[in-house]
């Protein structure tokens, strides 16, 4: 298992990072202060904030890393140390399925934005995609000692707790190619989304990345 981790950081994560800026900046606002929740080192939102100069980044996590790209609050993994409508975005990037109860912090993420909610997740939808998540969650965050309860939701499990909160989907995306091609087959193949998320029906994503619905 230490070799397989040693080649996901080797091969995949710098891949990862740059793929996933690459999305989240097209939906994140040209201006304003944004979260980043769990946001783990924060180099993603180091580079979202490199190519939107205006934009201000904070993040709040868990378990707050010695070093880190972004300011970074701890916080207890439930309730965010923020007033309503605090921020113009807030960004979830494969942190609900850590979470223990899911849609309580997808509904704090909602109370603290005034705006949308950019969020990157998993999707447990196809052959043994619960247990090809379980491995890559293993490979990827255990090392960080990030709690790995494994609650992966269905696309309709998705869309039904957008809909619960008054949520609505302004772009969704399964094309996610965080991996290389000889392990995109395996680790790929759809278990990935990418999405924003609009609270009182405001757009604020400059533009959206190819749809497969809603």
């Amino acid at each position: 298992m230490r070799l397989i981790e040693r080649v996901h950081a080797g091969m995949v994560y710098d891949r990862r990072t740059r793929v996933l800026a690459g999305m989240l900046t097209r939906l994140v606002p040209a201006n304003g202060r944004v979260l980043d929740v769990g946001c783990g080192d924060g180099l993603v939102s180091r580079h979202i904030q490199d190519a939107r100069p205006h934009v201000s980044i904070e993040g709040v996590d868990v378990l707050v890393r010695p070093t880190t790209f972004i300011p970074v609050t701890r916080f207890d993994g439930e309730r965010l140390p923020f007033a309503d409508d605090s921020f113009a975005a807030v960004l979830l990037v494969d942190v609900l399925h850590h979470a223990d109860d899911p849609a309580a912090l997808l509904a704090e993420a909602a109370r603290v934005s005034r705006g949308s909610i950019v969020l990157k997740d998993h999707r447990r939808d196809g052959i043994l995609a619960g247990a090809r998540l379980r491995f890559m969650d293993r490979v990827g965050n255990a090392r960080h000692g990030v709690a790995l309860p494994g609650n992966y939701w269905s696309e309709q499990e998705w869309r039904r707790a957008f809909d619960n909160l008054g949520l609505s989907v302004a772009s969704w995306t399964t094309d996610v190619p965080l991996y290389p091609l000889w392990a995109a087959w395996l680790f790929g193949n759809r278990l990935h989304c990418v999405a924003s998320i609009e609270k009182d029906g405001h757009r604020v994503g400059l533009t959206s990345p190819p749809r497969d619905g809603p």
